[in-house]
């Protein structure tokens, strides 16, 4: 695959985000309201820790054994992490369709620029919108009280950009192969807002796995979510695991390259004006 005109398109894309005023402030809004709605508002901690009949030592200590972090907050403001990035990814491929609508796909493909590199440049531009957002929620989380784990350093955060970029690349791959042979934009949103929310609820992002009924935390154990949050929480609010960490960037590293990889191929081969 060459890589003539990838900086060129993805710059393009990028453009088109922190160019339009409007848009760019809503993204920088949008998580913001996401921790503060349900952050604040669904921070089920609150039920057990407001009971003066309870010991604070009590329910601080279930709730470490239980959520990994005696802060539900904490817990969930990471989940937002995710999901908020999931929720950029799911729209990475999405200009696909307005790029063939508008034309700009047909000059695209005649020139010597590869396929591979129009998809790959919708990924790059969805990743690093991601990981701008990331460094907002992290931002606004420590402003409403997000409790940080004390190993958490420099280090941590460039573990942070490095999941989510991971993230993004995967779930943008499948959603760019969603949108690949559209030229309407109702069918992949539809596919979108079907997918986005179960996947969400199917994952660790409120609620710890190990408390699901069996049938959901068997999908929670496929879902890459799942694993994306568990590294974001291992790096930024739990006595971090090695172990566990290390076994959820090998499950997200497989789960982005497999998908980018078959995104490339479908690209060469279905990519048309």
């Amino acid at each position: 695959m060459r890589l003539h005109g990838l900086g060129a398109l993805t710059n393009r894309e990028l453009k088109k985000w922190y160019k339009d005023p409007m848009l760019f402030l809503i993204t920088v809004i949008q998580p913001i309201l996401w921790l503060l709605l349900f952050g604040k508002a669904m921070n089920l901690g609150a039920i057990f820790t407001s009971n003066p009949n309870l010991p604070p030592q009590l329910v601080e200590q279930a709730m470490k054994q239980t959520l990994g972090t005696s802060d539900y907050f904490s817990f969930m403001g990471v989940g937002m992490l995710g999901f908020l990035a999931f929720f950029t990814a799911t729209f990475g491929g999405m200009s696909l369709v307005w790029d063939r609508r508008l034309g700009f796909l047909n000059k695209v493909i005649s020139t010597p620029v590869s396929r591979g590199v129009i998809i790959v440049s919708k990924l790059l531009s969805s990743s690093l919108r991601a990981m701008a957002q990331a460094v907002i929620v992290l931002g606004v989380g420590w402003a409403l009280g997000m409790k940080f784990a004390p190993t958490f350093s420099i280090l941590s955060l460039l573990g942070v950009f490095l999941v989510v970029f991971l993230l993004c690349l995967g779930f943008s791959s499948l959603f760019a192969l969603v949108a690949i042979r559209s030229t309407h934009w109702e069918r992949p949103m539809a596919i979108v807002n079907l997918v986005n929310m179960p996947l969400m609820f199917a994952s660790n992002a409120f609620y710890p796995t190990s408390l699901m009924p069996s049938w959901l935390a068997a999908v929670a154990r496929v879902n890459p979510l799942t694993y994306t949050i568990d590294a974001l929480r291992q790096l930024l609010v739990y006595e971090m695991d090695v172990g566990k960490l290390a076994f959820d960037l090998t499950y997200l590293a497989i789960f982005s390259a497999v998908l980018v990889a078959v995104g490339i191929i479908l690209s060469k081969r279905y990519l048309s004006r």
